[in-house]
């Protein structure tokens, strides 16, 4: 009898979670209510009434979970194991017809034909990931860095449109992936921000200055990263989710079918989503163009536009430069505008010896900030624009960042000013400016010119690569360019401190801690001392890679370029480049230097993992072309839980070709090489595959 009854409420419970979660995506995501707020509220009472004598049935998807529970000490780091990466950003119509062309030149004929393109509001707000099992929401993380973010699960769970249990609607014949990761967007409407704002700062008047948030970005950051659940539940944030991370089975190839199908499960999805094929580029275009009137007319603040390809195995062809894919860009949208004086023009030489002019303005606040300096990009775009020294002239924050000039006004000219000609020697070694047919860029070509070197310095030192304290771009220009204490990278750990003590300014305490901080960097991980050296197309994320398959960075200058090619996410281009950066003896000869200074040149070996005993354990592959049985991302993955390795390119190192219909170049590389070459069925055996994953 009793067992009986326990059935009873366990269903009853279900039953009243069921209901109640599709009333709140009913009200929330679809503001069409069925029940009014008296018949909810006695169903959550009653909920709350079951699960408080029977707690040990309180689901992890209960609707009264969203209340957040004790607040957190700290957030704990969650890893995603895929890496959530940023977007290139375009300003003009012609950026994106330039993304498009590059796209063409990686793609077939026939995939070019089937391209197509979806077009998204780029909302300006908190990038998170969401994870189901089995249909119920288990982890929330921010996207931080892109590989490793903050678990701020029970924060998002007081977000009433992320839905607890997936189908939302009990009805759905939808069924849900096993394992679900998508990406959303938390944000706050402009309504909202504005009504939470004045209550905020009215609550703060006993305070001498009460403010309030700057903007609603900044209003939802901080909140979904409050510590305690319970603040985060009392601020109006929204999400939408924009990407499902990882498919599987159920999965449409579309990425646009996708977003359709998250709809259909319960998520919430942009109501604006048009699609154009590459055909109908040139309404894209005109699409783009008129959204920068009607983005005011969201609800929440739009900053652009997002464009990608619509087909998720083109944009696995495409891949990524290692931190941006390139199968979408991010259109911005001119910010505020200003008009103030231009006083001069600078150039500038950078670490890799391109130069750049550098507007100096009259002093004017934009967007919350005080701008003195402006881009100029190049000396093509000086003489496109008739800037003059003088000129009245409009500045817009590029993206709402980078200031830029965006034209002059030449109707408020009054005769005095002055047209600007560009130089035809660098000016920090006076070595003659070059430039490359396909280039617009001018070019310092003298490799020991102390421009370059000071702002490679800037970047050595800089917090992104090796985060030298209390070293920054005043001392890299002291000690290359006015004391000639540098005259290479490796300088740095060489410096003279008998003639700094000679310095002004430079007194016993100063020095300390600037020995310190290059003390305390010398433990810095290979990647970091790898990205600090500069490497054109070598970022922070591609030396992690890069490091992932040689922790010896002294292995490194003995690399061949096919080998490099076969990791997964490095590419031709970053390839050679790494090959031609230390086919130069000087640059070996630094790497040698930096190391006899006591620098971390060698990794952690990659712990071994339960998988390393599986059925191709050590074996490098190559997927490649369309199977039958499975997707490639299906193969990937059971390669990987095999104990083998997936590659992007075949080389000397490939012990196995995994190719389907289609299989490219990729086949006939293999075959020169003489690697073994899988259909679908050796695959399978080879594996040991049930016969349920060739069904």
């Amino acid at each position: 009898m009793e067992e009986a009854t326990t059935v009873t409420i366990a269903e009853r419970i279900e039953r009243l979670t069921a209901k109640i979660l599709e009333h709140q995506h009913r009200y929330y995501l679809l503001d069409a209510p069925t029940v009014s707020d008296a018949e909810y509220d006695a169903l959550m009472a009653e909920l709350r009434r079951l699960e408080a004598e029977f707690p040990l049935y309180i689901a992890a998807d209960s609707p009264t979970q969203r209340v957040g529970g004790e607040p957190a000490a700290q957030f704990h780091k969650v890893r995603h194991p895929v890496p959530l990466l940023s977007l290139a950003n375009a300003f003009d119509l012609q950026d994106l017809e330039e993304w498009r062309q590059r796209a063409h030149k990686l793609l077939t004929e026939a995939e070019r034909e089937d391209l197509a393109y979806v077009v998204e509001p780029k909302i300006d707000g908190l990038s998170v990931t969401l994870f189901y099992q089995e249909g119920v929401f288990r982890i929330g993380a921010t996207r931080g860095n892109g590989q490793v973010g903050e678990n701020v699960t029970a924060n998002l769970r007081t977000l009433k449109q992320i839905p607890l249990r997936l189908p939302v609607m009990p009805n759905s014949s939808l069924q849900v992936e096993p394992i679900l990761r998508v990406r959303g967007e938390v944000f706050a409407s402009k309504e909202n921000f504005r009504a939470f704002n004045k209550k905020y700062i009215a609550e703060q008047q006993k305070d001498k200055n009460p403010k309030g948030y700057a903007n609603p970005r900044n209003f939802a950051a901080g909140s979904l990263r409050q510590l305690d659940p319970k603040i985060t539940a009392q601020r109006p944030l929204d999400i939408l989710v924009f990407q499902q991370i990882a498919g599987g089975d159920l999965t449409p190839d579309l990425h646009s079918e996708q977003l359709r199908r998250l709809r259909e499960l319960g998520l919430p999805i942009s109501a604006s989503l048009p699609r154009f094929t590459d055909s109908e580029f040139d309404r894209l275009l005109e699409h783009v163009s008129k959204m920068e009137l009607s983005r005011h007319d969201f609800s929440y603040e739009v900053d652009g536009l997002v464009i990608k390809v619509d087909s998720t195995s083109v944009q696995e062809r495409l891949g990524s430069t290692g931190k941006e894919p390139r199968w979408a860009i991010a259109f911005k949208y001119a910010g505020e505008t200003v008009v103030t004086k231009l006083e001069k023009i600078e150039v500038v030489v950078g670490r890799t010896g391109s130069v750049t002019p550098r507007a100096h303005l009259e002093e004017v606040p934009l967007g919350g900030v005080k701008v003195k300096q402006a881009t100029l990009h190049n000396f093509d775009y000086i003489e496109s624009l008739d800037l003059r020294i003088g000129d009245s002239v409009v500045v817009t924050r590029a993206g709402d960042v980078i200031p830029k000039v965006l034209k002059a006004l030449p109707e408020l000219r009054t005769g005095a000013e002055k047209a600007w000609h560009p130089p035809s020697q660098c000016p920090a070694c006076g070595s003659d400016l070059v430039q490359a047919e396909d280039e617009v860029a001018h070019r310092c070509l003298n490799r020991t010119c102390p421009g370059q070197l000071a702002r490679a310095v800037e970047h050595f030192v800089s917090r992104s690569a090796l985060d030298i304290r209390s070293f920054g771009s005043e001392q890299a220009a002291l000690f290359v360019e006015t004391e000639a204490l540098i005259n290479r990278i490796s300088d740095v750990y060489f410096l003279p401190w008998d003639r700094i003590e000679t310095i002004k300014g430079y007194k016993e305490k100063r020095i300390g801690n600037l020995q310190q901080g290059l003390a305390e960097a010398k433990q810095r991980p290979p990647e970091r001392l790898l990205h600090a050296l500069g490497i054109p197309f070598v970022g922070a994320q591609v030396a992690e890679l890069v490091v992932a398959e040689y922790p010896n960075l002294m292995t490194l200058p003995h690399a061949i370029q096919e080998d490099l090619e076969a990791i997964d996410g490095i590419g031709n281009e970053i390839a050679e480049s790494i090959v031609d950066f230390f086919a130069d003896p000087v640059q070996r000869q630094e790497l040698q230097a930096l190391n006899l200074a006591g620098l971390t040149v060698k990794g952690k070996p990659a712990p071994e993992t339960e998988a390393s005993e599986g059925a191709v354990a050590g074996k490098v592959f190559v997927v490649t072309g369309r199977f039958a049985a499975f997707s490639r991302k299906q193969a990937t993955e059971l390669i990987k839980a095999e104990g083998g390795k997936v590659t992007g390119s075949v080389s000397s190192r490939t012990d196995y070709l995994l190719a389907g219909a289609s299989p490219g170049s990729k086949l006939s590389k293999a075959q020169e090489l003489g690697t073994t070459i899988l259909d679908e069925e050796a695959f399978q055996l080879l594996l040991n595959l049930p016969k349920t994953h060739a069904e």
